[in-house]
Order: structure tokens, then sequence, then C-alpha cells
């Protein structure tokens, strides 16, 4: 009998594991067919969501608990009558509510949410009436490469040309490149403990000369130009080269302190443009921002006076590409978890 049993369990083990090996291999052909059609039809869309809707969804969830009949009655019977006034004031549309267009902006290195920010604000311009309605963005960035935070900080000042009043909220972190987006907003707000400031620029790389000499490997570099290439990784560098490319950091230094100046002409320039960052509060005495409060409590605010929408732009990518940007965002939440244990051991 134990030896049935033996055999038995060896059999249902095998037939799992083929099940197993069956249902993987599916999976992959199935990956790899999609991946090499492009991933997907294609396509983009935007998203458009009521938020006062959504806040008044949250706020019912509790009161269908809470509420008594009664009471259910007498707030759907005012409802009814806020709805009749809506409808009746429609007709005369330039009357109505001012808009409030909530967009979102988590940076990155690269700053690649800008594609979905340009395409957000270019359909906001059709439809927003100049000093009426609003955009707020959401922003949360440690920055990161001049030309990619540069272009964002061009997209937020379209709406500013336009007449398009612009708030940023920064609830967790805008710093360098994040402030170099923050500072075109007619109005910054922030949490009292948001991470704020940073303008300076650093660049760092590592050199493996030494290392290749005692390899005994050639490294070849032709340039045409003398500043074509001022560091290398793998060459010998220079004190010229180095002179030069400190040389070029300051005068990406003095751009960004020139835009910051630009928008934002009380600033002392001179005590926050050293690279540090201050919390919410130090950054509203130092007026890096205008107001300490959440977006959320801000949105939350507005929806007695504005119509609320929140936007978000969507371009379906293909497979691969989304699997690859995953593995990306993968690995820099890796190092952000790393160097935030780090500073919470040192504060």
């Amino acid at each position: 009998m134990s030896e049935f049993l033996t055999a038995y369990g060896l059999f249902l083990a095998k037939t799992v594991t083929w099940v197993a090996a069956l249902a993987v291999s599916g999976l992959l052909l199935a990956i790899v067919i999609r991946a090499a059609r492009g991933g997907s039809a294609g396509g983009e869309r935007l998203e458009v969501r009521n938020l006062n809707e959504r806040y008044e969804d949250l706020a019912d969830a509790i009161r269908d608990q809470t509420f008594s009949d009664a009471e259910r009655k007498l707030l759907l019977k005012e409802r009814k009558r806020h709805e009749r006034e809506r409808r009746k004031a429609r007709p005369q549309a330039d009357d109505g509510k001012p808009r409030v267009y909530a967009l979102q902006f988590h940076g990155d290195l690269q700053a690649s949410a800008v594609d979905a920010l340009r395409e957000e604000i270019s359909a906001v311009l059709q439809v927003a009436r100049p000093g009426r309605d609003e955009v707020l963005l959401r922003l949360d960035s440690e920055g990161g490469m001049v030309h990619g935070y540069g272009l964002a900080a061009s997209q937020l000042a379209r709406l500013r040309s336009a007449g398009v009043h612009l708030t940023v909220a920064v609830d967790k972190v805008a710093a360098s490149g994040g402030y170099l987006m923050a500072c075109v907003a007619d109005r910054i707000l922030a949490a009292p403990f948001a991470i704020v400031g940073s303008i300076g620029v650093v660049a760092q790389l590592p050199n493996f000369n030494r290392l290749l000499k005692r390899l005994d490997v050639d490294y070849e570099l032709h340039t045409a130009g003398d500043y074509k290439r001022t560091l290398t990784l793998f060459g010998e560098n220079t004190e010229a080269g180095r002179e030069k490319f400190r040389s070029e950091i300051e005068e990406t230094h003095a751009l960004f302190k020139r835009f910051v100046g630009e928008y934002r002409p009380k600033l002392d320039i001179a005590r926050v443009a050293t690279g540090e960052h201050w919390f919410g509060s130090q950054a509203l005495e130092l007026q890096l921002v205008d107001q300490l409060q959440t977006s959320d409590d801000y949105l939350l605010a507005r929806t007695r006076d504005a119509e609320l929408y929140g936007l978000r732009f969507r371009r379906r990518q293909a497979l691969a590409q989304r699997l690859s940007d995953g593995l990306v965002k993968l690995g820099l939440g890796l190092r952000r978890s790393v160097e935030e244990t780090a500073l919470s051991q040192r504060y």
C-alpha cells in the first residue's frame, strides 16, 4: 500500500509539474507574440474625471451608514433643487462656475512624464477660459536631467502665457528640476514637511583609466574640437577638461537662478540658490512657496465654488516597452529606497 501511495504521489507531482510548465510556456509564447506584433493596436486617450462627484461619492459612503432616513430624504431634495438651478443656468455658460483642471506630474531622472504633461496642457489650452479657469499641478519630483525639466517648465509657462492661472501643489518633493517647474506657477502650495528648493546643479562620473592601465588595456578617444568631450569614463582626464566641465556647471546654475528670479522676483536668490533644500514651513519663510496647504485640502475647499476635473493622458505602449520601463522603475525604486533608508538613519 505504501509503495502504491509513493508511486501515486510521484505521478501526481510530475503531472502538476507538466501542467505548470505548459501554462508558463503558453504565457511566455503569448508575451513573445504580442511583443512581436508591437504589444497593442496602439492608441491614446485623455481621461477626464469629475472630482466634485468623486468627493461627493466618498461623503455618501459615510452618509449611507450614519444618516437617518429623514436626513437622506432632505439631502436628496436639496440635490434635486441644485440640479434644477444648474440646468437652468447652463445656457449662460459664461456665468457658470470657474473650472479647475487637476494634473499630476511624478518626476524621474529623465522627466519622462513631460510627454503626458504636454498633451494635457495642449488639451486644457483649447477649453480653458483665461482669467477664470485654473490648472492645479500636483508635483512630486526630486529633479533630474536639465533638458527634460527645462521642457517641463516651458510647458507650464504656456499656461501663464495664455492667461490661465497656474497653481502648483507640493505634497512631498519639488527639488532641483522639480522646483524649476514649480517656480513657474502663479502660486505654490506646500505641505509643512514637503521638501522644496535645491536650486543647484550636480554632475558626477567615475573614471576607470587607472584600472585599464593596470589591466594593460588601451583606450583611444578622438574628437574634433577642444571641448567636444571634457571628461571621459575611460580616458585620462586633464585639468583643463575638469575646469571646462566645472565652468559649464556654473553656467547651467546661472541659467537656473535667472529662470527662478524671473518668475519669483521677490526671492533672495543668493540666499536660496546654494543647492540646499528646506521643509515647507521653512520654504514659506524664504518665500520659496506662498502657502502651507496640501493639494487635498485645496481641492476639497474649491469644490464649494468651482467645477473640478482630473485629467490624465495615457498613451498605450508596446509590451516590450512596458516591460523595459517596469524594470527601469524597479531599479530606480530600489535605489530610492536605499537612499531614503540612509537619510532616515542620519535624521
